[in-house]
């Protein structure tokens, strides 16, 4: 299965901004995750917003706050991100779109993600490609 969700990140007051949006629009947070929660840990962010998902009506939106070091400004806070459960499709998607563009994060295997990576096309647009891990191993990585 494949969809494409927008992906907003936040110089460190995303569930602040999160809130915001459930509020204003009768919203639902669907999950969140801190950094201090995550293998992450440790780095200064523990209680900032590792990710984080809520449901506008037909409609879902992720963000996150960005790592220090890692700032971010208005233009360069959203992208794209695509959800697959095939690595091989990821993996094909991400390299079409890499021609001509930059990539940020090349396609890996991360703690949340089979695969994930990040690039900004060859129109200035951001993206990122995840494709899960089965829930068993999901699970037990969330859980360390």
């Amino acid at each position: 299965m494949i969809g494409v969700t927008p992906y907003i990140s936040f110089n460190g007051n995303c569930e602040e901004a999160m809130n915001f949006y459930v509020e204003c629009m009768n919203g639902e947070i669907l999950f969140t995750q801190r950094f201090g929660d995550s293998p992450m840990a440790g780095e200064g962010m523990n209680d900032k917003i590792l990710h984080t998902s809520i449901k506008i009506g037909g409609s879902t939106i992720m963000a996150s706050d960005c790592p220090p070091g890692q700032p971010v400004s208005s233009g360069n806070n959203i992208s794209l991100a695509i959800g697959t459960n095939d690595v091989e499709q990821a993996e094909k998607f991400f390299n079409k779109m890499a021609d001509g563009g930059k990539v940020t994060m090349p396609m890996q295997e991360t703690f949340w993600a089979e695969r994930f990576g990040m690039l900004t096309d060859k129109f200035g647009i951001n993206w990122m490609f995840n494709c899960d891990k089965p829930e068993s191993d999901h699970a037990k990585a969330t859980a360390q």
